[in-house]
């Protein structure tokens, strides 16, 4: 029997202070007028003081039946009922949820806009498919070796940022008390060459499709138009990257002038770089027109209106069972510059290299372009890797008032 009765607690109600029943069972009232049991008990050595409830919902001998039942949980059947409430609550906020809270309210720290963006783009594309409705607290590290296992090996560096990204969000949540513990550790079963295998070291150039294989490739993704295809042709007709590409949006294109500005933010150097279009890329864009979106200005958007994911391009090559990595296209295209003898700064400028030199970097501010009048180097080079890529191309009638009816709206 315990020290106190009804009418004991009823009379506590009135005055704060800590009132003991006895086997661990504890009244709390507060100044400010609350009231509620705890039940206080000793696990793996540690003092644990577990809420009941609201003394005045709660009568006295409801509260000792709630107490008994936990300290037989945890006396008897070594239950972790603390971790088990945590659970419980973070069952109602999911992976997805805590991914996109720990974005916003790290908003003011990421280094750039693009690179907030890619944060949570990766794991739309890599995590969110599998763990975006999976309750942050059921997420274990198989669950995470499951979402890696595909990408391991075939984008690694992704693979490693999204693993990252993916055990930020779990010690987010931990820290919020949606979840139970930590993120599994990266020097644990998330390591290579335990939960996941040693990833291959990874080649300094990927994988390139040879220049001569080329024009018979973009004829290929001619004969099923689609945003990802196209984006992939207009790729490898400029020599961007993947991210310049994907993010495009209209207002990026002078078509009368046939120059694609690409703003700062969306290069890796964050440094603005224009491209002069051929006139097989004029045809691509033609295409993308046609095919515009209503409600987005973005030139290759996805199924959602937004910019393409990164694994898109990838995924019309393994389509077309190519072994090629899409970065490798800026090396097909460098090698069939130097093959057709073009100087290898104006190569380097139509990439966006850095000139290595820091005296040529200081005094050659030439960007190649020339005028209207007199096209200069970069022109040439395009134009004529335009015509080897896609012969037909240069034939075509008309395609600046097609870009201007259906891109500009």
């Amino acid at each position: 029997m315990g020290s106190l009765t009804a009418v004991a607690v009823k009379a506590a109600l009135a005055n704060p202070g800590t009132y003991s029943d006895g086997d661990g069972l504890i009244l709390k009232i507060d100044k400010r007028g609350g009231a509620y049991w705890v039940c206080r008990l000793q696990r793996d050595g540690k003092r644990q003081d577990v809420g009941l409830g609201s003394a005045k919902l709660l009568s006295l001998a409801e509260a000792r039946e709630k107490s008994r039942d936990i300290r037989k949980a945890v006396k008897i059947d070594k239950r972790d009922v603390i971790a088990e409430r945590r659970d419980a609550i973070a069952a109602k906020v999911t992976f997805r949820e805590a991914a996109e809270i720990y974005h916003a309210e790290n908003e003011a720290g990421w280094k750039s806009e693009v690179y907030a963006r890619q944060w949570l783009a990766s794991l739309e594309n890599h995590a969110f498919p599998k763990l975006g409705n999976v309750p942050t607290g059921g997420i274990t590290a198989a669950d995470i070796i499951d979402v890696l296992t595909p990408i391991w090996q075939e984008i690694p560096e992704t693979a490693r940022q999204v693993r990252n990204r993916i055990c930020a969000v779990l010690d987010f949540s931990h820290a919020k008390g949606w979840r139970s513990s930590e993120a599994p550790s990266g020097s644990g079963s998330l390591k290579a060459g335990r939960g996941l295998p040693r990833q291959v070291k990874e080649r300094k150039n990927r994988k390139a499709m040879p220049y001569v294989a080329v024009p018979s490739f973009i004829v290929a993704l001619q004969r099923k138009p689609s945003f990802g295809r196209l984006a992939l042709e207009l790729l490898i007709l400029t020599g961007v990257r993947s991210q310049e590409v994907r993010l495009a949006t209209w207002d990026e294109f002078d078509v009368e002038s046939r120059l694609w500005t690409i703003p700062a933010n969306h290069m890796k150097r964050a440094k603005a770089h224009v491209v002069p279009l051929s006139f097989a890329s004029m045809a691509v864009l033609s295409k993308a027109a046609a095919l515009k979106v209503a409600g987005t200005e973005t030139v290759f958007p996805g199924t959602s209106g937004k910019p393409l994911s990164d694994m898109t391009l990838l995924k019309v090559l393994r389509d077309a069972s190519e072994p090629y990595h899409v970065h490798g296209f800026r090396s097909s295209f460098t090698d069939w510059a130097a093959n057709e003898g073009f100087p290898d700064a104006v190569v380097e400028a139509a990439l966006a290299h850095k000139t290595p030199d820091a005296v040529q970097a200081a005094y050659r501010r030439t960007t190649y372009l020339g005028t209207a009048a007199k096209p200069g180097a970069r022109v040439e080079l395009m134009e004529a890797w335009g015509r080897y890529c896609s012969e037909d191309a240069s034939e075509k009638a008309d395609v600046i008032s097609i870009i201007t009816a259906g891109g500009r709206q």
